[in-house]
Order: structure tokens, then C-alpha cells, then sequence
């Protein structure tokens, strides 16, 4: 975003408020690329950003997917972890004492392979202090349903974001891919079974090739594409949603490194954004993110985030064709 002229009178309060989710600002470290925090709390003033959205979390440790499981992209990165982390009972003696004392709101992300595991971790870490929301982690394939992924159905989606929201104490987010023909009925599954708010969007399934080796980049063949190259669908998708659901928080993903990406998903939609990628290469991007924010709601004269979100302009666009409505 360009240099700007900003009004040190206007007084800004880049807090946000998702029903019964409060965040200091509207931009959260997104699930792994942030840990837990305590490594970043070395290099950054975590006061400065509104969360963090823990590594995703399963009930049994995980070893991941083979190497390599990183690879750049032209305008990304792709990766294939496979869910590496060492399960919810160390997670809890390891992380959690870190996640009580960093004073900042920790989102925790939960994955599984069958409703039952979604469940039992989500009672697991609902009583640990400093913990605010649950991200479920729905992208993920059900093995009780011939490995289907449960974000691609609306019945299975719907059945464990369901099942979490009963047994959780703190709102559950349904974290969505847009590999899906229709991203806004498996987002109205999900409300309707209890999600408070969603999550859009995550990785895109891609693949990359050495055509030197004549083999794939990553061990797994194929990985979830993250950067600037998903923002455009990103921000389609909480559009096509947030005109569906007028009232539901989102959480804008994909490809923000500047505020003018974080502001493009808010007009769309967001309620607030999660920087995924970018803190790979800048630790402090989440913070400069909230200030360029700040900065713009100066310059324009408004009082907050929610000032901007979903005021996108469309009255004189061409409306969507229907056969694309998904």
C-alpha cells in the first residue's frame, strides 16, 4: 500500500468483536506458520496482534508426510506436512503453560480422521486457560467414509462441526477449502450446526514438478498451495459466503502480506484475517498488517474495522451468472 497521509485526531480502535469472540485487532497468526507463540514472542511484541491459530492439534501423534514436503511457487509455497504434530496429551503439558502465560488470545486448531477424534480433543483442550476459540480443522479426509475429505460434504461437515460445538465451551470456527463445487452450502451446513463463525479459506490442493529429475517437488506428489496466489479465490469465497450469511464471522485467509490484502478480504466479507505465509520470511508481518490497517481507517476517517467490512461496492457490477453461483 502507498505512503498515506494519516490524521493523528481521528481516534481508531482496531478492536474487533465476533459475537462472543473479542480480539485486541483484526489480524491473527494463522495454524502453522506461528506455532504456538513462544518462539515468535522471541523476535515480535506479541501484544501487537489480535491471536494466534495454534499448529493444528490430533488426538495420537503424527509423524507427517514424506520428504521433501516444501516447495516455492512463482507466487507461493506449496507443502505437504501432513499434520506433523506430537498430539493433544503433550500438546497440552508442552504448549499449554506457553499459551496461558503469552497473555494474547490462542485460537486452537483440531484435526482428525473421524468425528470421534474431533471430539474427544476438543474436550481435552476446553478447559485450558488463554484459549478463546476452536479452529476445526475440516480439511481433512474421513477414514470411517472411504477417506473423504469432511469440508467437501455438507453432511459430514455438518456432523462434526456439530458434534464440536456441543461438547466445546468456547465458539467453534469451520475452517473450509474451495476445493469444493460449492463452498456456500458446506458453509451453511456448518452454521446451522452450531460453527459461530468460519475460517476461508485453507490450502488449495496443487502439485509442482523438476522437470530436470522429471519427478515431483514433494514427496507426496501433490501439497496445499498457500501465498498471493490463492487471495483471488480467497476473497471470492468469503464474498459468495458473507452475501449467503450476512452476520457470520469470518476469517479471511490466504495470501495477506499487506493491509491492502487484509482490507480487500474485509470488504469482501472478513471480519477479520489470518496471515498465513508472509511470517515465514517477515516474524513481524502480522503485526505491520494492523498498523497499515490503522492507518487507512485514519486517512478515511473511520472508527474501527468493522467500518469496512463487507463494503465492497456492487450496485453497478454485472450480476454473477447463476452457473457459477458456487
Amino acid at each position: 500500500m502507498s505512503a498515506v497521509h494519516v490524521d493523528p485526531e481521528v481516534d481508531v480502535a482496531l478492536a474487533v468483536d465476533l459475537g462472543d469472540l473479542v480480539l485486541p485487532t483484526p489480524v491473527l497468526a494463522a495454524s502453522g506458520c506461528f506455532g504456538s507463540g513462544k518462539e515468535m514472542s522471541e523476535a515480535i511484541d506479541l501484544t501487537g496482534i489480535g491471536g494466534i491459530v495454534t499448529k493444528s492439534v490430533t488426538l495420537e501423534p503424527r509423524h507427517g508426510l514424506p520428504v521433501p514436503r516444501m516447495a516455492e511457487t512463482d507466487s507461493g509455497m506449496l507443502n505437504a506436512i501432513g499434520l506433523q504434530n506430537p498430539g493433544v496429551e503433550e500438546f497440552l503439558a508442552k504448549d499449554g503453560p506457553v499459551i496461558e502465560s503469552l497473555g494474547v488470545p490462542v485460537i486452537v486448531s483440531i484435526a482428525g480422521s473421524t468425528v470421534e477424534e474431533y471430539a474427544r480433543v476438543a474436550m481435552m483442550v476446553r478447559d485450558l486457560p488463554g484459549v478463546v476459540a476452536i479452529e476445526a480443522n475440516i480439511s481433512c479426509p474421513n477414514v470411517a467414509r472411504r477417506n473423504q475429505v469432511f469440508a467437501c460434504h455438507p453432511d459430514m461437515a455438518s456432523e462434526v462441526i456439530g458434534t464440536m460445538s456441543r461438547l466445546s465451551r468456547q465458539p467453534v470456527f469451520a475452517k473450509l477449502t474451495a476445493d469444493v463445487t460449492n463452498i456456500v452450502d458446506v458453509a451453511q451446513a456448518c452454521v446451522r450446526a452450531g460453527a459461530q463463525g468460519l475460517s476461508l479459506i485453507n490450502t488449495l490442493l496443487g502439485m509442482a514438478i523438476d522437470v530436470e529429475r522429471m519427478r515431483p517437488k514433494l514427496g507426496s506428489i501433490t501439497g496445499g498451495l498457500s501465498g498471493p496466489a490463492i487471495r483471488p479465490v480467497a476473497v471470492r469465497c468469503v464474498y459468495q459466503v458473507a452475501q449467503a450469511l450476512p452476520g457470520v464471522p469470518i476469517f479471511g485467509i490466504g495470501g495477506v502480506r499487506t493491509a491492502e490484502n487484509a482490507l480487500e478480504l474485509m470488504m469482501a466479507g472478513a471480519s477479520a484475517v489470518q496471515v498465513g505465509t508472509a511470517n515465514f520470511f517477515d516474524p513481524g508481518a502480522t503485526i505491520e498488517v494492523a498498523r497499515g490497517i490503522e492507518a487507512f481507517l485514519r486517512r478515511r476517517g473511520l472508527a474501527s474495522p468493522a467500518d469496512v467490512v463487507g463494503r465492497v461496492q456492487t450496485e453497478h457490477a454485472i450480476p454473477e451468472p447463476s452457473y457459477r453461483g458456487g
